[in-house]
């Protein structure tokens, strides 16, 4: 069966392989930089061609995968089988342009960035002091600004007032009308006082009262926010 397959795949390639091949650019002259490419001598210790064997736990001799992964996973994530990630709480919310205020004595509703609207939809595992976040933005224009690490926040606050961010999240990445940011975060890089506003911050304050949380995101076109919404109660 191997043979008839051999020359099969010759009978095809026959003519194509008759064919002359038309004269490439010579590339022999090019420099790769140091320690990459054609003029690499031996390959980096531990890989490559070089490599005697699998580091421990990796490649081929790896007899079982590291636990919660791989073939021996008990469930996956995303299925209907429980999280390997248990939430004590989840949260859904709708920031949007018009529930964005500023000032904190007498707070004004701004309008916000028109056209701008974001989803974030937070777990929250209290004993491990953990919050993951999936968070959806459209619509956005201009740049990211605020005095925090990032412009992507949870502040405390009622619905209508105004708060300290609590924490900070990677600001959403993308080139066209969505960006997302994803993943699994702490301090806010907002020094009031000499303490950043996340200091001391527990994840169980949200879950004692969430309405008293808010959500947004700040742009250099609307400072005091581009979309706000209110974690449900």
């Amino acid at each position: 069966m191997k043979a008839s397959v051999t020359i099969c795949a010759l009978a095809v390639l026959g003519p194509a392989l008759a064919t002359p091949l038309v004269k490439r650019q010579d590339f022999s002259k090019i420099e790769y930089p140091p320690g990459t490419g054609a003029n690499l001598h031996e390959y980096p210790p531990g890989t490559g061609e070089n490599l005697h064997e699998y580091p421990p736990g990796t490649g081929e001799n790896l007899h079982e995968y590291p636990p919660g992964t791989g073939e021996n996973l008990p469930f996956y994530p995303g299925t209907s089988t429980p999280n390997p990630i248990f939430f004590t709480s989840t949260y859904h919310i709708r920031a949007t342009p018009d529930q964005v205020v500023n000032g904190t004595t007498n707070p004004v509703f701004t309008g916000g960035l028109a056209g701008a609207e974001a989803t974030y939809d937070f777990g929250i595992n209290v004993d491990r002091d953990l919050i993951c976040y999936f968070i959806k933005l459209t619509g956005f224009r201009g740049e990211y600004q605020s005095p925090a690490r990032t412009a992507t926040h949870v502040h405390e606050a009622a619905r209508g007032r105004n708060g300290p961010p609590r924490l900070a999240f990677p600001n959403p990445a993308g080139d066209g009308h969505e960006r997302f940011s994803v993943g699994c975060p702490f301090t806010t890089g907002l020094i009031v006082n000499g303490v950043d506003t996340g200091e001391g911050f527990k994840l169980a304050q949200i879950e004692a009262n969430p309405s008293g949380f808010f959500a947004d995101l700040h742009s250099s076109l609307a400072v005091p926010g581009a979309v706000r919404g209110q974690f449900p109660g």
